[in-house]
């Protein structure tokens, strides 16, 4: 990688000192600097893939380190080879360098597959069918053909716990916020952009109110299922992409956002176990919820809302501006725009499924290596572990919020003058006393005490006067 860089990867005008001299020649500023546009969207979409998407995958209970670990590691690496095969395929100059900046690397990170599978006449923004539907279809393809049978041997490590739903909420909740910058990253500054984020953000709550509501309702006790909140919450997002800076008008991102919300959370109920049982297809994560079947739908509210798009809504500058209609595609009208993006929909579907195929038939083969049918899901096949911490910390024995009981005791009986005559006689039988029980403190004054201990304890509810005794 590093000799690839070195031989093909250059600065870019922007970020090459020679920027001084472009600057003063074309009468710019250092706001006019493309860094200073992108570079904040760029900064949200990393949020939303090292840490949205990494933690999203920590519900499984055994695999927190590899849902993290293992997704930086593809995040950094695909970066660095989207750089290379982006500027191999459309960006190289005379001098046969790719040229580099903030703007690049973004446009990498959301639009590399849009240019692999050629896409080049539709407008898809968020990715709704260059990234979602054709990966989501071409992982789900990886995944029948590599069907495990055995796999239920490891049912026993494919269930999440209280603490690992937390952390999977916490991946729910980046992507949440930062997905209208995901959806407007790449659209025309201003009123596209501003129009994307509108419409991301309207689509989000919408979806957010309806899987609340549905994975309530199809629940027997009427309570609400994580699986759904942390997934379902999300389609949206994903589905509103494609035409997230059309006039898509803020009723109609709320009907997406309310159509999204009911199928991906029954896709959840219904549609991954029928997977599962009849096409051969295990989809632990529910991509085919979350990102499939929303970038179809993603896809053709897109060719719709193109297809019915006038110079009366847009005007006339704002629609070349928002569908591109300039150059060789001067002459294109609305119709043959919303023909087009149909048409990338089905392009991105047949490269996801086929490449899908080719890349599980390679991975079939019997040279590469996997954990054991009754290991999957369990991070000890990759990582080192640390020990298991202690199950629960010592109780408190008085209510001070003292960490260390036997500083406590001891403060106490020298502050006692009664206590502290009888400290030699008590110290042997306040260590005898398992869980350093309170030999004079009835059962009933300390309601902290574990049952174990009241054996100990003599059967009186009242102290008896000392006094008398002494």
């Amino acid at each position: 990688m590093i000799i690839l860089f070195g031989i093909f990867i250059r600065y870019n005008e922007e970020s090459d000192p020679h920027w001084v001299e472009h600057k003063k020649a074309n009468n710019l500023s250092d706001l006019d600097n493309d860094f200073y546009f992108r570079y904040p969207s760029f900064q949200d979409v990393h949020v939303m893939i090292f840490i949205g998407f990494g933690f999203l995958m920590t519900f499984l209970k055994r695999y927190s380190f590899g849902a993290v670990g293992f997704n930086f590691l593809i995040a950094a690496f695909g970066i660095q080879w989207a750089l290379l095969m982006q500027g191999w395929f459309h960006s190289l100059d005379a001098e046969g360098k790719i040229r580099i900046g903030s703007k690049a690397s973004l446009l990498l990170i959301l639009f590399h597959f849009d240019e692999c599978i050629q896409l080049t006449t539709a407008r898809d923004a968020g990715g709704s069918m260059s990234i979602h539907t054709f990966g989501a279809y071409y992982g789900l393809c990886i995944s029948w053909m590599l069907y495990r049978p055995n796999l239920n041997q490891s049912s026993r490590l494919q269930g999440s716990v209280y603490h690992s739903d937390v952390f999977a909420m916490i991946g729910t909740l980046f992507l949440w916020m930062f997905w209208p910058s995901f959806n407007s990253a790449i659209s025309d500054h201003g009123d596209g952009q501003h129009r994307a984020v509108i419409n991301t953000y309207l689509a989000l709550a919408s979806t957010v109110l309806t899987c609340m509501a549905i994975s309530s309702l199809f629940n027997k006790h009427g309570k609400l299922d994580m699986v759904h909140i942390q997934n379902s919450t999300l389609a949206g997002g994903v589905a509103v992409g494609t035409a997230a800076e059309f006039m898509l008008m803020p009723y109609g991102a709320l009907i997406v956002g309310f159509c999204c919300g009911i199928i991906s959370t029954l896709g959840y109920i219904y549609l991954t176990p029928f997977m599962e049982k009849h096409l051969k297809i295990q989809d632990t994560c529910g991509i085919h919820n979350l990102h499939a079947m929303p970038g179809l739908i993603g896809g053709i509210v897109g060719a719709i809302t193109a297809a019915s798009a006038s110079k009366s809504v847009y005007g006339e500058e704002g629609l070349i501006n928002t569908f591109d209609f300039e150059g060789k595609f001067k002459d294109v009208v609305p119709t043959q725009q919303g023909g087009y993006q149909a048409a990338g929909l089905c392009v991105a579907l047949c490269f996801g499924v086929g490449g899908g195929i080719l890349v599980g038939c390679i991975l079939r083969l019997p040279i590469w290596g996997d954990p054991a049918d009754d290991n999957c899901f369990n991070d000890e096949a990759y990582w080192e572990l640390p020990e298991d911490e202690e199950a629960a910390s010592p109780v408190l024995h008085y209510n001070n919020h003292m960490q260390n009981k036997d500083v406590g005791e001891e403060q106490q009986i020298n502050h006692d003058p009664i206590r502290s005559l009888l400290a030699p006689s008590y110290a042997p039988l306040h260590q005898h006393l398992k869980g350093g029980g309170d030999a004079i403190q009835a059962p009933d004054m300390n309601p902290r005490r574990r049952d174990k201990n009241r054996a100990f304890t003599p059967p009186f509810h009242r102290k008896r006067p000392l006094s008398g005794t002494l």
